[in-house]
């Protein structure tokens, strides 16, 4: 049975974020930002280029699944929300309802996840990556939901330890 698991950036140095896909397993990482760059340089080791080349050298398939980024727009409705509620976006605990509703019709329900569920590795286990923390406070919580839900698939949230 296929693996799933989320990751974030927040938290991490690159040895400890790639430490840490090592610990679970992780052979396939779907990244699932719309823009693949960090702003900040304790993070640069997570804009794109970078990181697909460690993970190439750890050994560790990388796609871009920008099918399910938040368009700019809903990124935008977030940060609002996140302004309104006094909290920045490193430090935010969860999304914004609106935001969940819009992302999921807008984004996750057009998606057929049934050809990504099925292509999933059935050994070891695929990361669902992009940057917040805390996985109730990004998109990446609401794929995995839906993949678990609809396709019978376990999930591990990876945070830094």
């Amino acid at each position: 049975m296929p693996r799933l698991a989320t990751i974030g950036v927040y938290g991490f140095d690159a040895d400890s974020y790639l430490e840490r896909l090592r610990q679970a397993d992780v052979g396939l990482l779907l990244d699932l930002r719309q823009r693949r760059g960090v702003r900040g340089p304790d993070y640069v080791w997570a804009n794109s280029r970078r990181l697909q080349a460690a993970l190439a050298e750890a050994g560790i398939a990388y796609q871009h699944r920008r099918e399910l980024a938040p368009t700019t727009e809903l990124r935008q409705l977030q940060y609002a929300e996140d302004a309104r509620q006094g909290v920045g976006k490193r430090s935010r605990r969860e999304l914004a309802a609106d935001y969940i509703r819009r992302y999921t019709a807008e984004i996750l329900d057009p998606v057929d996840l049934a050809p990504i569920a099925a292509a999933l590795p059935s050994r070891g286990t695929t990361a669902l990556f992009c940057v917040e923390r805390d996985p109730e406070a990004c998109h990446r919580s609401l794929v995995a939901r839906r993949l678990a839900e609809s396709h019978d698939i376990t999930v591990e949230h990876l945070r830094p330890l």
